[in-house]
């Protein structure tokens, strides 16, 4: 069989293309593996409020220094 070889260059430029950057149309909606899944981005959007409530509040630090 005929082997094609791609040199780095080459590679380093299609990975900005928008083709590589948009999935194929025919794609199957497979939730958690070619699209989010629900329940994980709840727990995600949940995470992220739960820190910017943290870090807002100011109720601890991330570090405590015994002296």
């Amino acid at each position: 069989g005929t082997r094609i070889i791609y040199d780095r260059k080459f590679l380093m430029e299609c990975r900005n293309s928008p083709v590589a950057k948009t999935p194929p149309s025919d794609l199957p909606d497979i939730p958690g593996v070619t699209s989010p899944n629900v329940e994980e981005s709840k727990m995600e959007n949940n995470h992220i409020q739960n820190c910017d409530e943290k870090v807002s509040a100011g109720e601890e630090e991330q570090f405590d220094m015994d002296i």
